[in-house]
């Protein structure tokens, strides 16, 4: 029997979109807060330079859900382009933006303070100095700004094709000033260096151990970082253009699987960075992520009531049937709340991490505590440093869930 969803105006919220969102806020928290960043599992580092690890998906994932989520919303209004839409969008992305900075400057301001710096010095002449311009939020404000800006003023019907300028403008870039390397040659150390300066920007050692100045929330990389915005909103429009559900899945299914063979073709030419966010980086990150919403999508809208309709008998298969049912609310948690959460783990680390006491002789922090004398002597050091990441995921969810349980939607 075919199934088909309600059409897309009438939704509120798209769950399997809420779901990886979810998915890749935990993560995101998970693979940023590690008890001790000397002791790490493999899978949970980014990759030094060239390629990709499950630790470089989970940023990329999230921007393209903000894409996906970014047609959904414009779709209300259809597309309308005026000055009351774009003075919202405009607004939104550089909230984000001020957030970031509020965060870093709140992060150096506690430590001067912790330290014993004068009033002056704490709150105005340190962090100025050395404030870190980009970062995570900061890109999230500028590709929700410029990202938005774009899909309304080229509609959704060629927003593909501008996807695909910026991706070959960035190439461009790259082949004419042969930046592959991680160098102070390197057109984005370059960029940033000249109009950020030394001491705002992120740095990096290359294969030789030198210390580069290279963000990798950069300037320049904001360009493909736009254009991987788009690819989410055009998946998003696959998607919600599709009424039947097996249609919603296999366009997204099969959308994914062409970029991802187009951005491992790339990938020769062009190598898969996330420091460089290449173009092939967008191509196959976005792919997955499609792929994964297309296979929650089977899984919740397809699956999932076919499952409901049959009565468990024995014991194992009521456990079953209550995991099935009930597994994604973990991560619905965080999909509904997403920017809110993770600004609130990064608000709560920065703070404990600044809040010191003596223990049996020792100088610990919070942070440092719980990991040195908890979980590190149970778990060994990977294993409690994970441990620690897992804690402060599980405390951000069962702050998430007050607010699911109440529906409250924080919109950030």
């Amino acid at each position: 029997m075919t199934q088909t969803l309600t059409p897309p105006a009438q939704r509120k919220r798209l769950l399997s979109l809420d779901i990886l969102r979810g998915i890749t806020v935990a993560g995101m928290i998970m693979v940023n807060n590690p008890g001790s960043w000397a002791h790490i599992y493999a899978p949970l580092r980014h990759a030094a330079w060239n390629g990709c690890t499950p630790t470089d998906l989970v940023f990329p994932f999230f921007v393209f859900c903000m894409g996906v989520a970014m047609y959904i919303s414009h779709s209300k209004s259809n597309f309308d382009f005026n000055w009351a839409t774009a003075r919202k969008i405009i607004v939104r992305g550089l909230l984000i933006v001020l957030i970031g900075w509020a965060l870093s400057w709140y992060g150096m301001a506690l430590r001067q303070f912790i330290k014993g710096a004068d009033f002056v010095t704490a709150m105005w002449t340190y962090p100025v100095a050395n404030i870190r311009y980009l970062g995570v939020f900061p890109r999230l404000g500028l590709v929700s700004l410029f990202g938005g800006l774009l899909l309304l003023a080229f509609k959704p019907k060629r927003i593909l094709w501008v996807s695909g300028a910026l991706m070959l403008i960035y190439c461009i870039l790259q082949s004419v000033t042969n930046s592959f390397e991680l160098t102070a040659q390197n057109m984005e150390s370059i960029v940033d260096m000249k109009i950020l300066g030394d001491d705002h920007i992120y740095h990096m050692r290359n294969a030789a151990g030198e210390r580069i100045g290279f963000d990798p929330e950069g300037l320049l990389s904001t360009i493909p970082c736009i254009a991987h915005v788009l690819v989410g909103a055009w998946v998003g429009k696959l998607i919600m253009t599709e009424q039947d559900l097996w249609g919603k899945v296999t366009r997204a299914l099969l959308a994914g699987a062409i970029m991802m063979i187009l951005g491992f073709c790339l990938d020769y030419a062009y190598p898969i960075n996330k420091a460089m966010w290449s173009a092939s980086y967008v191509l196959v990150t976005c792919g997955l992520a499609s792929c994964i919403l297309g296979i929650l999508t089977w899984i919740l809208d397809i699956r999932l009531p076919q499952l409901q309709e049959v009565k468990p008998t024995t014991a194992c298969q009521k456990v079953h049937h209550a995991v099935a049912k009930n597994w994604y609310k973990f991560f619905e948690t965080f999909g509904v709340n997403p920017l809110f959460i993770f600004c609130l783990s990064t608000w709560f680390v920065v703070t404990i991490a600044q809040v010191r006491f003596e223990f049996h002789e020792k100088t610990y922090n919070v942070w440092g505590f719980w990991y040195r004398e908890c979980m590190q002597p149970l778990l060994g050091d990977k294993g409690g440093s994970l441990a620690c990441a897992l804690s402060l995921v599980l405390l951000m969810w069962a702050i998430g869930y007050i607010l699911y349980r109440k529906k409250i939607y924080i919109k950030l």
